[in-house]
């Protein structure tokens, strides 16, 4: 009797431009890429392994996550999903919170999470964990290793709704977020929590993956509230930090909190 044994599926890290990543998920024969801003990387990533691109997934409309699709298109004519309250030209299936999509090519299901905050209509990807492997959560520039994304579009609090959302998943569930941006959200992070033990350890592991040109991400959910200042916004010694830095006066409400750690952040 024998036993069909399910494809394993593994994401690539495909660096591009300055410090994006792109993604590819894969089975060894079939791929979707996710967030691909440009497209050579991807066509060059396809070659080497082998692989067939069978759909695309987009989390927002900035050009540094969609800017390849035209060209990939062109190579590889398949279904795009993204966000459907954002006017992204090249979306073919518009998706947003409650849907789960069956990614063509690969035994994978994906939930859809509305993230507004850096864009109006961000949405974010998640792969639940099963059978002892973790989740994944494509979360674009919601929530990075140690920060979370500018607010071009929404308000702190709706932000604050959407990294709420990912903080509830799974521990360890593995955090592909779009940029490498990890050291210098830490070197914030260790000015608003200096006396986080866990954070000054995350700061040694990260330097060392950078210091020989590894990846920082995926990182996990549970690194992230041990860590990141923009889930831990909550801690009265966060606020403390922030008054005595002069960056919070009066009120220190969780909302307050929030916006006063963004602000300071955009401008650190």
């Amino acid at each position: 009797m024998t036993h069909s044994t399910k494809p394993v599926l593994d994401v690539l890290t495909i660096p591009a431009f300055r410090d994006n990543y792109l993604w590819l998920i894969h089975d060894g024969v079939h791929a979707a890429a996710v967030d691909p801003g440009d497209a050579q990387p991807i066509l060059s990533a396809l070659q080497a392994h082998g692989l067939k691109l069978t759909a695309i997934l987009l989390t927002h409309h900035h050009a540094d996550h969609i800017g390849g699709v035209g060209e990939l298109l062109q190579h590889y004519p398949v279904p795009v999903y993204g966000p459907t309250n954002e006017s992204i030209d090249c979306v073919s299936l518009p998706v947003s919170e409650g849907k789960q999509i069956e990614v063509p090519g690969l035994d994978l299901r994906l939930n859809v999470l509305d993230v507004p905050g850096h864009t109006m209509g961000h949405i974010a990807y998640v792969r639940q964990g099963e059978g002892g492997a973790a989740g994944w959560l494509f979360c674009g520039d919601t929530l990075f290793a140690g920060g979370c994304g500018r607010l071009f579009e929404g308000t702190p609090a709706q932000m604050i709704s959407s990294l709420g959302k990912l903080a509830a998943l799974p521990d360890d569930t593995l955090v592909y977020c779009a940029h490498e941006y990890t050291l210098s959200n830490l070197r914030f992070a260790r000015v608003v929590e200096p006396d986080n033990l866990a954070l000054q350890q995350r700061i040694k592991e990260e330097t060392d993956k950078r210091e020989h040109d590894l990846p920082t991400v995926p990182s996990t959910i549970a690194l992230e509230k041990a860590t990141n200042p923009f889930l831990r916004y909550r801690e009265k010694s966060i606020a403390e930090q922030l008054q005595r830095a002069g960056k919070l006066e009066g009120s220190d409400t969780a909302l307050a909190t929030f916006t006063a750690l963004r602000l300071w952040k955009n401008e650190f």
